[in-house]
């Protein structure tokens, strides 16, 4: 009677089993095409989830995400985080998902220098860079001739000297003995010659307050300077923290180093001479009443990219990258009014975020991506395109190997051009270095979304110029194949009621599809899309 209780029990177990995996059962019989797995996965892309994402970057709280402001900082946040639910990995080493860019520009506010009573004339008599200088105000009542500044294993001026809190006149260059460079042992200047912050670092090391470089060929070298000085377009880079490497420093012609020393500046020079005949240091005090006032304006423009990572799971393949980008920031609080910018570009930004979890989907169930897919977030784009051209010249990964650019700026709204129809998306350069992308997008638009592609603003002669001014033109410019997704404008453009309630979440929706299938397609092919276009 047990036994027979038992083994009904089984047979019901077994068949509460097969009834309830009726999915699993069917896989493995008749696997999912890859059009079926797309269909599957794009469903992911939901109104709701956009409408979510967009509610959140396009609020008052976050102040219209202005690149270094706080709104920016809080939407970087928000978009990493969201890659952490998806699971992504990190791409640093601090452990974020943040590339980290600046721009800076440093010039002068106040640059005043003086020695016995008469003011030197920048820009004339000598010059100074800002990013090299600190904040600061020196005297002195003597200036100290130290040959030519340097401090080497091979060869020393400072070997010796007292040279704390003192001001110093050094010559540009190094010390060369019968033609042979005293440092590099041979005819070829060493670096005491072609990089100047090895004189500066010296100086600052041996607690120099400043230190003045006379330069034989300073009219030349002064009008190359003048333009770097004058400046006041933010560079690439960062600051190169004068105030802890550098000793300030100016740049003189040997006519104001001669007025400094007066009649002494004779001795100065043969002092030079016996320095290059015999290879040893020498050094002269002369008496002058110094003084240099240096006082800056800094501007510095502190962004991040935000990227997240769907690793391929094809080892022939996961070495390429197709990336897929949006710029998040905005335009901020002008004239008291928040620019929450929705549309520009929260409605890509929101995008991107339901396109990476319908990759993430995608790896967690084994169906791909083959090649990896790169989802990033710029910011700096209001600012000129900076982030997306701070990523180009500092590349998380070779630009060699990266295969295209999908960029989406502007797709929640329509354009008068399209108005009772947003069954559309303009399409911009697709064509201008592949034509295997334009036919991608083409196919992969007629077998799933089915929208109006609008090449109108691709033409080479558009007065817009849009190709030119969203984030895929930088990679375009390295000659990675690029293509621009885009709503048109608006009333609304770069206005303050650019906001959520006007989004069109349906024409949203089916826009970021074409770009995921677009996407999926150029990451799952055979073979890499060829640059074929000149």
């Amino acid at each position: 009677m047990i036994m027979k209780y038992l083994s009904s029990l089984f047979v019901a177990f077994i068949l509460l089993l097969t009834n309830s995996l009726p999915a699993q059962v069917s896989d493995r019989r008749s696997p999912l095409s890859d059009d079926e797995k797309q269909v599957e996965l794009a469903k992911l892309i939901t109104k709701d989830g956009l409408h979510r994402h967009l509610s959140i970057l396009a609020s008052d709280e976050y102040q219209g995400r202005e690149t270094g402001e706080e709104g920016q900082k809080m939407a970087a946040k928000y978009i990493a985080g969201v890659f952490e639910s998806y699971g992504l990995p990190v791409i640093n080493k601090e452990g974020s998902y943040y590339q980290h860019f600046s721009y800076i520009a440093e010039n002068w506010k106040v640059i005043d220098l003086k020695v016995n009573g008469r003011a030197f004339t920048h820009l004339q008599d000598y010059y100074a860079f800002p990013s090299k200088n600190s904040n600061k105000e020196i005297s002195a009542k003597e200036i100290l001739f130290l040959g030519y500044g340097i401090d080497d294993t091979s060869y020393s001026d400072y070997k010796g000297v007292d040279t704390k809190g003192k001001v110093l006149l050094v010559f540009a260059g190094e010390p060369f003995k019968n033609g042979q460079s005293l440092i590099s042992k041979s005819s070829t200047p060493s670096e005491w010659t072609t990089d100047v912050n090895k004189k500066l670092r010296a100086a600052k090391a041996h607690g120099v307050e400043a230190i003045l470089i006379v330069s034989d060929d300073f009219k030349t070298s002064m009008r190359v300077a003048r333009k770097t000085i004058n400046s006041r377009v933010r560079k690439m880079g960062w600051s190169e923290n004068a105030a802890d490497n550098y000793a300030n420093s100016c740049f003189v012609s040997p006519k104001m180093a001669k007025e400094i020393f007066g009649k002494g500046f004779k001795k100065v020079l043969k002092l030079k001479k016996k320095i290059d005949k015999k290879g040893k240091p020498r050094h002269l005090t002369a008496k002058a009443a110094f003084s240099l006032r240096q006082e800056k304006k800094v501007r510095a423009l502190l962004g991040e990219n935000v990227v997240g990572i769907i690793e391929g799971i094809d080892p022939k393949l996961k070495d390429e990258y197709v990336f897929v980008t949006a710029h998040y920031d905005h335009l901020g609080v002008k004239f008291g009014k928040i620019f929450n910018g929705a549309d520009d570009n929260g409605s890509g930004s929101s995008s991107l975020l339901m396109i990476a979890k319908a990759f993430a989907e995608a790896k967690k169930k084994g169906w791909g991506p083959r090649r990896t897919v790169v989802i990033m977030l710029v910011s700096g784009e209001e600012k000129g395109l900076l982030g997306s051209k701070y990523y180009v010249e500092h590349p998380l990964i070779p630009l060699e190997k990266t295969v295209v650019d999908i960029n989406v700026d502007m797709v929640g709204r329509l354009d008068k051009r399209h108005e009772g129809n947003p069954n559309y998306v303009y399409v911009i350069g697709s064509n201008r270095l592949s034509t295997e992308l334009h036919e991608i997008g083409e196919e992969a638009n007629k077998k799933f979304t089915k929208l109006e592609l609008d090449y109108k603003y691709n033409a080479e002669d558009d007065p817009n110029r849009y190709y030119y001014r969203s984030d895929h033109y930088n990679f375009a410019e390295k000659g990675i194949p690029s293509v621009f997704y885009f709503n048109g404008t608006h009333a609304d453009y770069h206005k303050s009621t650019d906001t959520v309630e006007k989004i069109d979440f349906e024409a949203m929706a089916n826009r970021a599809k074409l770009v995921f299938h677009t996407a999926w397609e150029i990451a799952n092919r055979d073979k890499r899309i060829e640059v074929d276009v000149k």
